[in-house]
Parts: C-alpha cells; sequence; structure tokens
C-alpha cells in the first residue's frame, strides 16, 4: 500500500503501526507539503457499516477538540478503490506510553504526574463538548521527545446519549475498562477517570492492578477486586500520589474525582507540593451482590438491609461490590469503632453470609460471560506489526498468543511480524494460541577478503575481482612514478581488508610517470624557488650555501637547469648564497705603499692611496692613516683607502736677485726627488693592491 496516495493529496510513505481495526501509515499531505499521519480502516471491516460509521464518528469527535494534548485530526474520507475510510491526523513524533513502560519499567512518579495531568486536561476538552474517549489506555498516549503527552485515537468515542453503542456491549481494553463500562452500564465522564487511574497506577509500579489469563477474568476483577495500593508494590510512591490513585480506581464512579480538571488540580497541587484532595470521608462501606435471582439487600454495618431495584438496561456483568479502595481507606477507623460495638457474632455471620455470596456472584459472572460452546474467531492480519501490536489485535480477536520465533528476512525491518500460525483470515475457536514469526532482520552477507590488485591488467584485475563475487569499477588513468603504463596502480578498498560480497572495489590504471619542464628559479629567493618547483611538481635538496654577491639565501646555482625535462617528482638540487664573505682589515700604519698593497692583496681587497702631510720626515712615503680602521670587518672585494706621508711644502724661497749665469741650477724645485716631492702633495690614485704600481 506504500506510496498510494488518499484523497488525490495523502502519499503513504511509511507503515507505522497497526491496531483493532486500522492500520496507521505516516504520509505526506502533497497540497500543504507537511508530514501527517493517515489512519486507513482494515479491508475486513471496511465492509461493515457499524465500523464504517465508527469511523466516520471518530474523526467528527476529535475534529473540534482544541488542546495541546490531544492530536489534531485534519481530513477524513472514504477511498473508492479499496472500498475503504481513512483519517488524517497531525503526526507525532515520539513512543506511546505503553512502549515506555515496557522497555523501563515503572517510570519517575513525578513524570507520570505530569503526563496524568496532561491527559486530564485533554480529557477536559473532550468532556466539554460531551464526548468521553471510552478507551483511555497507555497505547493512546504519545509520549514526545520534548516530555508532553498526547492523547490520540477517538476511535471508540461517542457523545454522551449516541447511540451508536448499543446497550450492553463492551468497548475498550479490558485491562483498562471501568466497571460500569466492563458491566455494560451507561458511561459517564467517570469512566475515562477510572481508565486513567489504571494508566497511572501502571506508569508507576510498571503493572496493571488487575491481571488475569484472559479478558473475561480481568474484566471480573475490575468489578470485584481492590487494587493492591501502589507503594505496596513500589515503595516510592508517596502517599498523596497513592491517595490520587486510588480516588480515581474507585469502585463506585461518583466516589471519583467528579471531573478531569478537579483530578487535575489534585495532581498540580501534587507536584507543586500543595496539599492534595483525596476526597471527603464517606459512611462505612456497605457490600451491594447479586446474586443469580436478582439484587441482594444491602448489609450496612448495623445489619439493616435495603431494597434495590436491578438495572434498567442489561448488564454485561453483574456488580459485585462497590466499595472503592478510597471509601475503604477513609471509612477503616469508623468501621473499627462499630465493630467493637457490636456483637462478635453477628459480625462473624454477615461476614460469612458476604463471602459466600460474593463466591456465588462471582461464579454467576464468569458463567455468563464465558463464550459458550465453540465460538469462532477469526485470526487478523497481523504482518509488519511490533509483536506488542500484535498481541493487542490477537487479544481483541479473542484469541492467544502462542509462541514466538525469529526468522532472517531480506526486506522486512526487524521484530516486525512476518507471519502468524494460523495465518491471517483463518478462521479458528476461539481462545486458540496464534503463533507469531517475527523478523531477525536479513541475512548478514558473507564477507570475503579483499585481493590485492596492483600491477594487474585491469582485464585480470576484473576477473579476480568477479571470482569473489565482487563488482569491479574501473576508475580511470593516473599518473603513477612506480607502476607501469597500463597496470593497476591504486584501489580503494585496501588489500586484506574484509568486505560483504556484491560490494564494489574501483582500481585504477596507471598512466605511467608523468614529465615536465624544470622552471628556473636562479636568483629567487629561497621560499619563493621552492614554491615554484613544487607547484610544477618536482621536489627539493640543498646543496652546500656558498658566499656570494648575492643576498642571504637566493639560490645562484640549480641543479637540472632551467628549462630540463624530467619526470614528475625528480629533485632539483638548490645552491643558496651566503652572502659576501667578511676579513678583518689589518694594521697598515707604518707600512710603504708597496707592503700595505701586498697585504690587502692577500686578503681580497682592493687599495686606494691618498697623500697626507707629515711633520717628520721618517713618516714620509709611509701609511700614517687609513679607512677602515684597523680591526673592522669588511666584505672581500671591498676597498681599503690608505694615506701616505708627504713632507709639507716651504712655502716662495726670498728674492735671490737677478740670474747671473742663466744656469738651470735649482729651477726644478718641485723636481722629483724622494725628498723634495711635495709640490705633488694633492696626487691621488687608486691601485690595485695585487700590482702596487
Amino acid at each position: 500500500m506504500l506510496d498510494r496516495v488518499f484523497g488525490n493529496r495523502y502519499r503513504l510513505i511509511e507503515k507505522i503501526g497497526i491496531g483493532g481495526m486500522a492500520e496507521v501509515y505516516k504520509a505526506t499531505d502533497e497540497v500543504l507539503g507537511r508530514t501527517v499521519a493517515v489512519k486507513v480502516m482494515l479491508p475486513q471491516y471496511a465492509s461493515d457499516p457499524t465500523f464504517a460509521a465508527r469511523f466516520k464518528q471518530e474523526a467528527q469527535s476529535a475534529a473540534n477538540l482544541q488542546s495541546p494534548y490531544i492530536v489534531n485530526i485534519y481530513d477524513w474520507g472514504h477511498d473508492e478503490a479499496d472500498n475503504t475510510y481513512f483519517i488524517v491526523m497531525e503526526y507525532v513524533r515520539g513512543t506511546d506510553l505503553k512502549t515506555a513502560i515496557q522497555q523501563r519499567g515503572a517510570i519517575n512518579k513525578h513524570k507520570a504526574a505530569e503526563i496524568a495531568s496532561q491527559v486530564c486536561a485533554a480529557l477536559s476538552v473532550a468532556h466539554s463538548y460531551d464526548i468521553i474517549h471510552r478507551d483511555i489506555k497507555p497505547h493512546n498516549i504519545m509520549v514526545q521527545p520534548d516530555g508532553n503527552a498526547k492523547v490520540m485515537d477517538f476511535g471508540i468515542a461517542r457523545a454522551n446519549g449516541s447511540t451508536m453503542t448499543q446497550t450492553g456491549s463492551v468497548l475498550g481494553t479490558a485491562y483498562y475498562v471501568s466497571p460500569e463500562q466492563a458491566q455494560g452500564r451507561p458511561l459517564t465522564s467517570a469512566t475515562d477517570i477510572y481508565s486513567l487511574g489504571v494508566v497511572l497506577y501502571e506508569a508507576t509500579t510498571g503493572q496493571v492492578p488487575f491481571d488475569a489469563p484472559d479478558a473475561v477474568a480481568v474484566a471480573v476483577k475490575q468489578v470485584n477486586e481492590q487494587p493492591v495500593p501502589p507503594a505496596q508494590i513500589n515503595p516510592a510512591i508517596d502517599p498523596e500520589l497513592e491517595a490520587i490513585i486510588l480516588r480515581a480506581l474507585a469502585k463506585d464512579p461518583l466516589e471519583r474525582y467528579a471531573t478531569a480538571e478537579q483530578m487535575r488540580t489534585a495532581l498540580n497541587n501534587y507536584l507543586a507540593g500543595r496539599p492534595v484532595d483525596t476526597g471527603v470521608e464517606q459512611p462505612a462501606a456497605v457490600t451491594r451482590v447479586m446474586g443469580a435471582a436478582g439484587v441482594l439487600p444491602v448489609i450496612g454495618a448495623d445489619g439493616a438491609q435495603d431494597g434495590l431495584q436491578p438495572p434498567a438496561h442489561t448488564a454485561v456483568m453483574p456488580s459485585v461490590s462497590s466499595a472503592s479502595p478510597l471509601n475503604v481507606r477513609s471509612s477503616a477507623r469508623a468501621a473499627e469503632e462499630q465493630k467493637k460495638k457490636k456483637n462478635r457474632t453477628r459480625a462473624a455471620v454477615i461476614t460469612v453470609i458476604a463471602v459466600i455470596v460474593c463466591i456465588a456472584a462471582i461464579a454467576a459472572a464468569v458463567y455468563f460471560l464465558m463464550p459458550k460452546g465453540e465460538e469462532k474467531a477469526r485470526v487478523p492480519n497481523v504482518v509488519g506489526a511490533t509483536e506488542q501490536e500484535a498481541r493487542k489485535a490477537i487479544s481483541d480477536a479473542k484469541l492467544a498468543t502462542g509462541a514466538v520465533s525469529y526468522e532472517a528476512h531480506a526486506t522486512m525491518e526487524k521484530d516486525r511480524v512476518i507471519q502468524t500460525k494460523p495465518s491471517a483470515d483463518t478462521e479458528v475457536n476461539r481462545g486458540t494460541a496464534v503463533e507469531l514469526v517475527l523478523s531477525s532482520g536479513p541475512e548478514p552477507p558473507k564477507q570475503v577478503e579483499v585481493p590485492n590488485l596492483y600491477s594487474l591488467s585491469p582485464d585480470a584485475a576484473k576477473t579476480k575481482l568477479e571470482g569473489l563475487n565482487l563488482q569491479p569499477s574501473n576508475g580511470g588513468e593516473r599518473f603513477d612514478a612506480t607502476v607501469p603504463a597500463g597496470s593497476v596502480c591504486a584501489q580503494d578498498q585496501a588489500a586484506g581488508g574484509t568486505i560483504s560480497e556484491g560490494s564494489t572495489v574501483t582500481f585504477y590504471v596507471s598512466k605511467g610517470k608523468e614529465t615536465g619542464v624544470v622552471p628556473g628559479v636562479v636568483d629567487q629567493p629561497k621560499d619563493q624557488a621552492v614554491q615554484y618547483l613544487k607547484d610544477a611538481g618536482f621536489e627539493v635538496e640543498y646543496a652546500e650555501a656558498e658566499h656570494s654577491d648575492k643576498a642571504v639565501d637566493v639560490v645562484i646555482r640549480q641543479t637540472p637547469p632551467s628549462g630540463a625535462t624530467q619526470d614528475k617528482g625528480t629533485t632539483v638540487t638548490l645552491t643558496l648564497s651566503l652572502g659576501p664573505e667578511s676579513v678583518t682589515v689589518p694594521n697598515l700604519a707604518g707600512k710603504t705603499r708597496e707592503e700595505a698593497a701586498s697585504e690587502l692583496a692577500a686578503l681580497g681587497l682592493f687599495v686606494e692611496y691618498q697623500s697626507e702631510s707629515v711633520g717628520r720626515a721618517s713618516q714620509v712615503d709611509k701609511v700614517v692613516r687609513q679607512d677602515p680602521a684597523k680591526g673592522a670587518a669588511v666584505s672581500k672585494n671591498s676597498t681599503v683607502t690608505v694615506y701616505i706621508g708627504t713632507m709639507p711644502d716651504p712655502g716662495p724661497d726670498p728674492d735671490p736677485g737677478p740670474s747671473t749665469g742663466g744656469s738651470d741650477d735649482g729651477a726644478n724645485t718641485g723636481g722629483g726627488s724622494g725628498t723634495g716631492g711635495g709640490t705633488n702633495t694633492g696626487d691621488e690614485s687608486r691601485t690595485d693592491a695585487t700590482t702596487g704600481s
């Protein structure tokens, strides 16, 4: 049925539940684009006018109920293709309270009280419209991820006074029905309060107050027996909360909370730590019993008898006791005082009579309610349901759940029903045990070891994979420096690992080594050169750095050279500059021109000469000053200026008078003698220190 479209707008996408007469699907509203839940009536009920009318009534009953704690009803309709009916409602995320209890047992008492308070709020809205839910149970209470509850499934709800349900019929689940519901008596909103009391009892203790092998026996207990006080099962339950639960479970509807709102107030007071309304003290308890011939007298505390008339309607289960747990507890002291005043013999007689009559009444009730003869029932179709859902559907069909087994299934979700034994729609006797076969999920696929495909040809790799029931996939070619062209060089699943049969293994084929042109990086800074080479697909290493006239870490050589064609991944060797080499300037003071030049040349330095007048003859033609000074650190090939001493110019001679001989003796006073060269004081020259010229 998945992917079906109902009402030309609701497309079913996932089955999420099954109930007694309908299946529930998650669906998409293709008009509004939102997720909804669609409840579809089971085919075997669609042709029954009674069920169809009840299905429609559910939509009508809940459509106008606006509460944050009630699942909203959006639409309903009839699908002519399958001649069935559907209801469209709010899609609620979360889990039902029954599942939560089954998984965890008793839940936190305060959380249980909070959920019950929210259910009371929902019931208050419904009761204000004179609508009785009639099927309050944890299965119909959804707990959302935020912890808030929503009441759903008004499938058997009806307006008070409606004649939809025949007088005397029992609807709902036996574990949660009220005594008056089990007896077929007219119902009021008090029946929902009783059912909620059962839910609260189960939520706080982890078990229902009344249990028995079959629904009839459970219903008998609902009418006749008092529940074990919940605190005896779970001592963590506070007396105030226990009092609320027991008042809700009173057999007499008049002794329960008058309204759902009153019960909600009591729960909220408990949660807030305020005083809790536990009910008004009642008169001493009385016992009403019905024998086979009709209603027996009421035996009061003083032995007086009140005549009672049988009810006008036909009861499915006759009333045996109207005493509620609350009355029993609240009147215990008064009864005890009265007992002391009575004759012990008289009290004993009354007790014996009451016990005998109760036993007779219970036997009569069971007799009238037990199916007569070999009544038949049909096995419901629960394929796809959870175990809990299947058990409920089987119980609702008056059948029992038999053995539960598991089988692997390729498509059915784990823990969902695959089949029943007997199969669905088989007619069997009531009470027959129906076996459930649940899915354990699909068979795990066989695991195989991934083969090593390296260096194989593509055809050989494909054959090897197919032989292991694996799917081969050629991912294309890629360059590889180690595997020859045309052979497998890589695979996406590691060799030696394990994968499932049928899995795909992708392999890649080598195109051989990739080549490229080495870029030129000489005169480039180190970091920039390395980036260029790596971007081109080459690796880098360094030779020993050398001194040069280039800045530190500038490339001065590369191998292979720029423009060479090499395999990608080849290493290019770079020689980096250490910068110019430095030397220490020597002390040249007192040295001759030639000596200074020779010493500087040995250090790789150039020399430049300057003349400087001196006052002593010993300093003439000797170095008297230098720049840079001795001890200074300079780069090789730097120039050192040396100053050579000369005699100062003596100035012009006194007038010697006229020449007498025309001789040129002394006329060349500025001649180049070693002692009289002062006329050349401005002489400047830069001489290569290696020649001394």
